[in-house]
């Protein structure tokens, strides 16, 4: 299964409970508070990701690997094509 089956999955399953709850499509009759609570519950949820999201992409940032003999070996592969490009002719 894919992510994105996975997130669709939850997805479907959080939106089906919250229906659910939020409409009473079952007859469940449950007490007003949790229909309160309920409604707005997609809000909640949608700050909560983007929350999650933020931190998860300031936390990647912080803990990026230089990579040192990678950095080098660019720096030798850009000197070589420099070295070929001045051998035709090409001025810098």
């Amino acid at each position: 299964m894919t992510k994105l089956l996975e997130w669709l999955l939850g997805v479907s399953l959080v939106a089906v409970a919250w229906g659910l709850v939020t409409f009473d499509l079952l007859g469940l009759q449950l007490p007003a508070v949790y229909k309160e609570v309920a409604w707005p519950m997609p809000v909640y949820l949608l700050v909560v990701f983007g929350c999650y999201s933020l931190a998860t992409v300031g936390y990647r940032v912080a803990t990026f690997n230089d990579c040192e003999d990678a950095a080098r070996e660019l720096q030798a592969q850009i000197q070589e094509a420099k070295e070929d490009l001045k051998k035709k002719g090409l001025k810098m």
